[in-house]
């Protein structure tokens, strides 16, 4: 129940819409009685208002702003207004001939206070540019003029305000349409739209953030339902998922078993990065099944793990799983860091296995090679799969020419029954049913080993809730493990740059940054 000034916060920044799903929740609001002028004038209002925040008024700035046919162009006009009334110096560029009425009234009023028109070039001594071409719901490419007049801006360096999306990022899929406004700023309109959650989009979105202008929780909840399927990850929503809090009766066998197979003598690191991953999540028990040569190594890296040594082959691979080994003693299963493709038998015992398994890298690669993306529907018990692009390409190659990520892990999950985590900028984890989306991340992790990483810290995390509620939803445990292991890598970025932060640091990190994110309680 959304029922407090926080929670409502907490509710409108976890909620993810399209552009049909704002029609629906704004036509809403109009049929109820709001008028639309009233509404403009609010958001304008509060545009205004971060737009001084941003660019303190000082004698001689110079603010431009790009105004479009819509009622984003009625909103930049307003904005217009109250900045030339404010005292900045404001002139406007209007590329088109006809626009809606409300927007015309704006206009009209902007030549009665004597904001001029002017052309694009016009625009190149501004100290800020607020963009109002296009609002949510653009379909069409911009070309000609108009286009040729962005990718000039574009070379400026100039700030860009712009109102709810770049002009010309696809407000679904965040594709760019033609060409688009790259933006400094992004203040996104009353909910989030999917398309700034898209990685196609991230270079010309800026510094995003939402501006509530108080959409009304029961309209967005009548179009979207009280759990809506699109949701962004948050603090709130991560640590309320997070095993923060034990029983002072706890012992570590109320506290999840995770056995972790991975490693060859190729890929010694891997193991242990995943292995430090696991120990993070504060997972009662880590047994790591490895080759027998690395047994050595990670009992000195991990003393406290227990490590069942492994047949090897030729090449240092696990040959085979000792049959001692028995997987219904284990909370969950993580398998694939390092263990090259060769042990395929272990991936079937593995797929047929009646406890929860985290899938990641040449786990992946062999489920690929093998054709073997059918069976996961068949098993027992959840399954997370981890894939970066190139492994989401080669498990699911008719899905790779979608232009929406967000879509595509959506059917990839709906296709295998898996919980899918596709890595990126933006990761997206989908159960076929609802999909949450990290808006949070840095690409310090892009180094080697930081997937590794968060293998054995979602392990540890989906044995201890297992633990807790066997055969409960595992979807929550995931996006609260992947946007703990983002904060990880941000928190590591701030205090030793995006080039420092390999994946042994990373490890680091994790307990330090959530200490960071858990809000007081």
């Amino acid at each position: 129940m959304v029922n407090s000034g926080s929670s409502r916060q907490e509710f409108l920044q976890s909620v993810v819409v399209t552009a049909e799903q704002m029609r629906q929740i704004e036509g809403r609001v109009f049929a109820a009685g709001m008028p639309v002028a009233a509404l403009m004038e609010k958001v304008a209002g509060l545009i205004t208002r971060r737009i001084v925040d941003l660019y303190p008024w000082r004698e001689g700035l110079r603010v431009g702003v790009l105004v479009g046919p819509g009622h984003n162009g009625g909103d930049a006009l307003v904005v217009a207004r109250e900045l030339q009334l404010r005292g900045y110096q404001v002139k406007r560029f209007q590329p088109f001939a006809h626009a809606k009425e409300l927007t015309s009234a704006h206009a009209q009023y902007c030549d009665r206070l004597g904001i001029p028109v002017v052309g694009g070039d016009a625009l190149a001594d501004c100290d800020v540019l607020v963009d109002g071409l296009f609002g949510f719901g653009l379909e069409r490419s911009l070309t000609g003029d108009l286009a040729v007049t962005i990718d000039q801006i574009n070379q400026w360096s100039i700030p860009v305000v712009s109102i709810d999306l770049p002009s010309g990022v696809h407000t679904d899929t965040g594709a760019v349409l033609g060409t688009a406004l790259r933006a400094t700023q992004t203040l996104c309109l009353g909910l989030w739209k999917q398309g700034l959650l898209q990685d196609g989009a991230l270079a010309w979105v800026g510094q995003a953030e939402l501006i509530d202008f108080d959409l009304p929780v029961a309209d967005i909840q009548a179009i979207l339902g009280v759990n809506p399927a699109c949701r962004r990850i948050t603090a709130a929503t991560a640590i309320a998922h997070l095993p923060l809090r034990r029983s002072p009766t706890a012992h570590k066998y109320t506290q999840g078993h995770l056995l972790l197979i991975a490693g060859s003598r190729q890929y010694s690191g891997a193991v242990i990065l995943a292995a430090l991953g696991a120990r993070a999540s504060g997972v009662g028990m880590v047994t790591i099944a490895a080759p027998e040569s690395l047994k050595p190594i990670l009992t000195s890296q991990l003393p406290e793990a227990l490590v069942v040594g492994c047949p090897e082959t030729a090449s240092g691979a696990i040959a085979q799983l000792p049959e001692a080994l028995d997987f219904t003693r284990y909370g969950a299963i993580a398998c694939g860091p390092g263990l090259s493709l060769e042990p395929d038998s272990l991936l079937r015992a593995v797929l047929a296995s009646s406890v929860p398994l985290v899938l990641d890298a040449d786990g992946l690669g062999m489920l690929a090679a093998h054709h073997w993306v059918d069976l996961l529907a068949e098993r027992a018990a959840p399954t997370v799969l981890t894939p970066h692009p190139g492994e989401f390409q080669r498990l699911f190659p008719d899905l790779t020419d979608c232009e929406c990520r967000i879509l595509a892990v959506q059917h990839a999950a709906a296709r295998t029954g898996a919980i899918v985590l596709l890595k990126g900028a933006r990761v997206a984890i989908a159960d076929g049913a609802t999909t949450w989306i990290n808006p949070e991340s840095t690409p310090a992790l892009a180094r080697g080993g930081s997937g590794d990483v968060l293998t054995g810290l979602l392990g540890g995390l989906v044995a201890q809730a297992w633990k807790a509620a066997p055969g409960a939803g595992l979807l929550d445990t995931v996006q609260a493990g992947a946007g703990w292991h983002a904060q990880a890598g941000i928190l590591a970025a701030q205090e030793r740059t995006e080039l420092g932060v390999d994946a042994l640091t990373l490890t680091d990190y994790l307990l330090p940054s959530l200490r960071r994110w858990q809000r007081p309680v």
